[in-house]
């Protein structure tokens, strides 16, 4: 509430605050005094919020302003920055390169050591002495890092185990689904065609897996970055002959519902393991409310469709469906598009988040001592994309959490997570008032803005033209 009072305006308030001089704020370095993000990095481990402050060092401190220096060269000097024909493109696309690496690696590494503990299983060679380790059967927990459990978390275990989905169940609910969307689809989208459907469908549990597991790590979904590459792979393969700008559009909506639905699914779980929920339980009330937004999202949608004029700056911008709509332009005229060496700088990063990977595995399997020290490199893609002040607002919330830890580890320990779960859920419910006050015209009273030295020069002399009020 007390930072409201400052945002009459845009760029005012404490969470526009150049913490670090004006440079470093044009860098997107700064400390935005958010209370969710400061209670998520109490939450995050150490070396996810290290991994997160790497990755801004290297992309918003190094490349960004060496490729801004390349301006006119390597793309278009007068795109905006928000053009994925200029910078974003690299932002983009190197961020995902990365990601995927990261994914990918866990995710073939995941199915190989399940696949192994099959064969073991199989073959009556299987490790004893696991009953009591969460997921140990599946390979998951390296044999340095089992340890002896709390009889809650094996009361958590076995319920949570206890109520697990049959993996026959799964898959075919999937392959009926997928199914109907192969008929629907295409004739909702004529452009979109049953085999691309399929593809999408094949696809998208690996990038489901990726999102979720980049969810888990850092609490940020990034589902609509495998949107935008849904789009470009779509649109580019179908073309703008036949329609590749609406085809790679609809194919971007159909893999955002299917990745941001396994993030939140695999969140719902967790809570549901915490508080000793049965998975199936979660599963229904999920498939509940599906079903129910289905209803809804369409009703407001054509609420708003009648109400306002979509698209227009008057009525009800949709400032996102232009840019989407930009990015379906791009993709439909193929790779080549793309901005100057942006293809040779994904494939190098996509490669440089395997190499991480690797070494972490190789390190964990060793016992070396550097394993705790290795960053992960999906923490390290987040802000290649997003920018850099969240991961001050982390980094101070893990540095909390170090002060406290130190001068009182128990209480530490235990109230950790109800102090980072107060910040975050305080900081939210204030969205809410906050939406009241705007929607009642109420307007913050001041604005709080900090200028460089030129512009309140610039400032000052225009405020000495103006006529002093007479009260």
């Amino acid at each position: 509430m007390f930072q409201w009072f400052y945002t009459a305006g845009d760029s005012c308030g404490f969470g526009s605050f150049p913490t670090f001089g004006m440079e470093a704020y044009n860098r997107r370095f700064y400390f935005d005094f958010s209370a969710t993000y400061v209670g998520v990095g109490m939450i995050c481990p150490y070396i996810i919020n290290f991994s997160l402050l790497i990755g801004s060092i290297i992309s918003w401190g190094i490349m960004w302003p060496f490729i801004e220096s390349k301006r006119g060269d390597w793309y278009d000097a007068n795109l905006p920055n928000s053009s994925l024909h200029g910078l974003n493109g690299y932002q983009v696309f190197i961020s995902i390169a990365m990601i995927m690496g990261d994914g990918l690696f866990n995710f073939f590494s995941i199915l190989f050591r399940t696949s192994y503990d099959m064969y073991l299983k199989r073959t009556g060679r299987a490790k004893a002495n696991t009953a009591g380790v969460p997921f140990a059967g599946a390979g998951l927990a390296g044999a340095n890092e089992r340890q002896a459990l709390s009889f809650d978390d094996r009361r958590r275990t076995q319920i949570f185990l206890k109520d697990q989905i049959p993996t026959v169940v799964a898959v075919g609910a999937y392959v009926a689904l997928a199914g109907i969307s192969v008929l629907a689809i295409p004739h909702i989208f004529r452009q979109l065609k049953p085999k691309h459907v399929v593809w999408a469908y094949v696809v998208a549990p690996i990038f489901a897996f990726c999102n979720a597991y980049g969810t888990g790590l850092t609490d940020w979904s990034l589902s609509s970055s495998y949107g935008k590459l849904a789009i470009f792979i779509f649109g580019a393969n179908i073309g703008a002959k036949d329609g590749g700008v609406i085809a790679g559009l609809a194919a971007c909506g159909l893999m955002m519902g299917i990745v941001s639905t396994a993030s939140d699914l695999i969140q719902d779980f967790k809570t549901g393991y915490l508080t000793l929920t049965s998975p199936r339980a979660m599963f229904v009330s999920q498939v509940i409310g599906t079903g129910i937004g289905c209803i809804i999202s369409p009703t407001v949608f054509w609420i708003f469709y009648q109400a306002y004029d979509i698209g227009n700056d008057e009525g009800y911008p949709a400032p996102y469906a232009k840019i989407y709509r930009g990015i379906a332009l791009l993709g439909t005229n193929g790779w080549d598009q793309l901005p100057k060496y942006c293809l040779r700088f994904c494939a190098a990063f996509f490669i440089l988040a395997i190499a991480i990977c690797a070494l972490k595995e190789v390190a964990n399997n060793k016992t070396w001592w550097i394993r705790d020290y290795i960053p992960s490199a999906l923490g390290m893609a987040v802000p290649f994309f997003l920018g850099s002040f969240f991961t001050i607002d982390m980094c101070v919330g893990s540095l909390i959490l170090y002060m406290w830890s130190r001068s009182d580890r128990l209480h530490a320990q235990m109230f950790a997570p109800a102090v980072a779960s107060g910040l975050i859920c305080g900081d939210g419910i204030w969205s809410l008032p906050s939406s009241l006050l705007s929607l009642g015209n109420v307007e913050p009273p001041m604005c709080l803005r900090v200028f460089d030295a030129d512009t309140n020069y610039e400032v000052e002399q225009f405020l000495s033209t103006l006529p002093i009020p007479v009260s």
